[in-house]
């Protein structure tokens, strides 16, 4: 469990959360940088590291040219030579041309040189839609680095969450993706404590307890799992909702400890279902704990397509196909 130094805490957004992270680590450790475009003076496209340069200086504030490319091999190289790199990606989208230096170089140094070196520096960068983005500023690619070793997969659902869990991603020894939902980087508020906590990587959280159906999800869809779970509560079903916060690795005790209380799953993902991260979680599922389920595993994910900028709210998963696969399950 997480545990806060300091017991004070206030109502913060995920942003608001977020940016107390990077300054708390910047202010205890003077190796962590921070490195992006327009990260400055203009605080990032979604003021997250707002103010942080006049803060620390240019010098742990980077403003970088546009090009993914030259930030990730940066990053690379500043974590080899000692320092520990934050580098934003202005929207996950934009990640590919950095994509090789990635998983072909971050991803796999401690493993080539049989562990005398580590690079501990961490991605993060806004995914998913729900702000009317388009195709180029909507998707949710965790899928490609999940199926990456070396690389660790980080998606907070809360404010409490995100700065437990982007500290924590700091002091890893490893490269982590840190993959934040910008549906709800103001639209969801909670107590965050005002001092240095680590939410641990890895480990799953039940944020809601249920009996009948095992909800497992993530990120922006935590608050539609949340939402599901209620419209079924109308009917006398208890829903047991599963934030998995850490897609790599995943928190396999929590899975099975779920499926073996409720035997009925659904996962749910914002990206398409073809080839998505929650097809790991159904075999995983389906090989170490069929014995346990009472009906098919279900999942509800975006559709097989681009992501559509007319019709997001069609694409989006909503809480009714939610509750239609939660029933699905049920009445098998």
């Amino acid at each position: 469990m997480a545990t806060a130094q300091v017991a004070k805490q206030t109502q913060s957004t995920m942003v608001q959360a977020l940016q107390s992270a990077l300054v708390e680590e910047m202010d205890r450790d003077k190796d962590v940088v921070i490195l992006g475009e327009d990260i400055g003076v203009r605080g990032g496209v979604f003021l997250i590291t707002e103010g942080l340069v006049d803060k620390f200086g240019t010098d742990r504030v980077i403003d970088t040219p546009l090009a993914e490319a030259g930030i990730i091999g940066a990053a690379v190289g500043m974590a080899l030579y000692g320092l520990r790199p934050v580098a934003e990606i202005q929207f996950i989208d934009f990640i590919f041309p950095g994509f090789d230096l990635l998983v072909t170089e971050a991803a796999k140094i401690r493993y080539r040189s049989a562990g005398q070196f580590g690079v501990p520096m961490v991605i993060r960068s806004p995914y998913g839609g729900g702000v009317r983005g388009g195709s180029y500023h909507s998707q949710s690619p965790e899928a490609y680095f999940v199926a990456t070793p070396g690389l660790k997969v980080v998606v907070p659902s809360n404010p409490y969450d995100a700065k437990g869990l982007l500290i924590a991603s700091i002091r890893d020894p490893d490269p982590v993706v840190f993959m934040e939902p910008k549906k709800i980087y103001r639209s969801v508020k909670s107590d965050v404590p005002a001092g240095t906590y680590e939410v641990p990587l890895g480990k799953a959280a039940v944020v809601r307890e249920g009996k009948h159906a095992s909800l497992i999800t993530f990120g922006a869809m935590v608050p539609v799992a949340l939402e599901a779970a209620d419209i079924m509560n109308k009917d006398g079903v208890e829903v047991e909702v599963v934030d998995l916060r850490t897609l790599q690795p995943y928190d396999t005790e929590a899975i099975l400890q779920t499926v073996g209380k409720t035997g009925h799953v659904v996962l749910l993902q914002e990206a398409p279902q073809i080839g998505g991260y929650s097809g790991e979680i159904a075999a995983f599922i389906a090989e170490n704990a069929i014995e346990y389920l009472e009906g098919p595993i279900v999942r509800v994910g975006g559709w097989d397509t681009a992501f559509p900028y007319a019709l997001e709210k069609a694409y989006m998963p909503n809480p009714n196909r939610v509750v239609r696969a939660l029933k699905k399950t049920l009445n098998f």
